[in-house]
């Protein structure tokens, strides 16, 4: 017979694979634990013998798309060397497309890795945040050819500052939240935004820019 870790890491996976399931398919307000725990075949109380507490379920979930927008920008950007500033940019407005295709094409999917706000009872664990900069990664590796002489942590708040306002635009066109834009037109938006950071990257390199240390 199997032994109860086995039969616990299986039933982990299946409560995730419902919980993934109902998340793409009807988002982040549709997950129930009760019909979470009938699809998964065990009692609602089990959840919590594998998942500390929902919120960590929810986290597995986001993880998966994580990956697979990991994967989606992996797949356009060149990694370099880069002959020339233009080739770097080209880079970055690639990366910065690509987010928009991925939130375009899995927006109930995308859109639940924002709404989800942990509870204020528990922290986000490390292996999340390492995920999370695993995609930070992808642009501060153009961003470092651009701006050679920027410290390491000035350029990681740097490409942060590049992916929210990347995201700000992207969210803003999907959600249709000023004006409802086509997609051909809210790319160029897209790539419009990262190229004026980038022609503005002199400016951003000064001391006293931006912040010296993440928070």
């Amino acid at each position: 017979m199997p032994k109860q870790a086995d039969r616990y890491a299986a039933l982990r996976t299946r409560l995730v694979d419902a919980a993934e399931r109902t998340i793409a398919e009807r988002g982040l307000a549709a997950l129930k634990a009760r019909d979470l725990a009938g699809e998964a075949g065990c009692a609602i109380g089990t959840i919590y013998n594998v998942f500390e507490h929902l919120d960590e379920l929810v986290l597995c979930v986001g993880s998966r798309t994580l990956a697979m927008l990991e994967a989606a920008l992996g797949a356009v950007r060149s990694k370099g060397p880069y002959g020339s500033a233009e080739e770097a940019i080209a880079d970055l407005v690639r990366l910065a497309l690509a987010y928009l295709d991925f939130a375009a094409r899995h927006q109930v999917r995308w859109r639940a890795l924002f709404e989800h706000r942990i509870s204020e009872a528990h922290s986000l664990p490390d292996w999340y945040v390492e995920q999370q900069q695993v995609l930070f990664q992808q642009v501060e590796g153009p961003m470092a050819s651009l701006m050679p002489g920027l410290d390491h942590d000035r350029r990681r708040i740097l490409a942060r500052t590049l992916f929210s306002a990347v995201h700000g635009v992207v969210a803003l066109g999907l959600e249709e939240k000023l004006v409802s834009l086509p997609l051909l037109d809210l790319r160029e938006q897209v790539a419009g935004v990262v190229r004026a950071v980038a022609s503005g990257r002199d400016e951003l390199c000064s001391e006293g820019e931006i912040p010296l240390r993440l928070s």
